[in-house]
């Protein structure tokens, strides 16, 4: 495969962030590794620097045809490294349109004679469904497919995850976490308390990914309420996670812009078990009372009506579960 335009690899990066709720300015030359990048996160600002090539076959019919690489061009050692924030070495493979993250740490002094770095490209396919996918190579570094959704999580924490490749069973248990495999109390106390938090957070995100992909496919990603989708969606619980009775599935799930979601969860709006999504007047009367009402009829102006619902019956709000988060958020009858 060609190496891919730079303008494309670059909007592989904005885009991936876009797809992880989040947003990057390039501050920095496009053609000179490393990119530079501005990333607005929530409330959170800061610096990104991304050393990223297109991920290519080995070549040569010497080379196994599952290796893939990326060549370290136009880069001389050592690599710079963002003073204020993460720093990412990663290849991008068009037409999986997945990365590859490496560790940097091994590669920052890399030798020019052989200035490559391989992973097989079933890490990637393994990454395509469980959003992320450990391999330890021969050097105890661990390599990390990713999908673009994940690009976020992958970027703040890239050192931990790195940090990991010496231990085969810690690798091991991230694979699980990845796959949404059943981790056993026994299994993870094999482990020191440090690296069960990570494989904790990566079971937490990939938990997450795994719901926001099923909600917001089955709602076209569309927003339930405005039928909006401008790739401003959210997928929100409808009983909130951590409450007695909620999942993942998507059935108690509802894609909502990122305005009604917080609406939804802090309970100015709730969907009730006709599915038409509410004002709750309790809410409406204590802005009217201090004075932050400014929009509201706009607001209220899609609301009242059936939601935007899944095509498959099976997918769509569940009573039990609508009837459990109204209770729980004490929603007035």
């Amino acid at each position: 495969m060609p190496r891919f335009p730079t303008k494309f690899l670059l909007k592989s990066i904005t885009d991936a962030l876009t797809e992880s709720y989040a947003s990057a300015v390039l501050i920095s030359p496009p053609r000179k590794n490393p990119r530079r990048f501005v990333v607005q996160a929530g409330q959170d600002m800061f610096e990104l620097w991304v050393y990223i090539w297109t991920l290519t076959h080995g070549g040569g019919a010497a080379r196994p045809k599952n290796e893939y690489r990326i060549q370290l061009t136009g880069v001389t050692p050592p690599l710079a490294m963002n003073p204020s924030g993460p720093t990412l070495m990663i290849g991008y493979e068009p037409n999986l349109q997945c990365f590859a993250g490496f560790d940097l740490s091994k590669h920052h002094l890399f030798s020019t004679k052989s200035p490559s770095i391989q992973i097989p490209i079933t890490a990637l396919h393994n990454a395509l469904q469980d959003g992320f996918s450990f391999i330890t190579k021969g050097n105890e570094e661990i390599a990390i497919g990713f999908r673009p959704d994940q690009f976020l999580a992958y970027a703040l924490n890239a050192e931990l995850l790195h940090a990991q490749g010496g231990d085969a069973v810690t690798v091991g248990l991230l694979s699980k976490a990845t796959a949404l495999e059943e981790i056993t109390p026994n299994e993870i106390e094999q482990v020191p308390a440090e690296r069960q938090r990570i494989i904790q957070k990566v079971s937490r995100l990939s938990r997450h990914s795994g719901f926001r992909r099923k909600v917001t496919s089955a709602y076209e990603q569309r927003c339930a309420v405005t039928r909006m989708q401008l790739r401003l969606i959210d997928a929100a619980h409808i009983l909130p996670v951590g409450v007695e009775g909620s999942n993942d599935e998507v059935a108690n799930g509802l894609c909502l812009s990122p305005t009604y979601h917080r609406a939804y969860d802090r309970g100015l709006i709730y969907l009730d078990e006709a599915l038409i999504m509410q004002i709750n007047p309790e809410k409406e009367e204590e802005l009217l009372r201090v004075g932050l009402a400014g929009g509201l009829q706009d607001f209220k102006s899609y609301l009242g009506k059936k939601i935007h619902l899944p095509h498959d019956q099976l997918q769509r709000p569940s009573s039990e579960f609508i009837q459990a988060a109204n209770r729980f958020r004490k929603i007035p009858h």
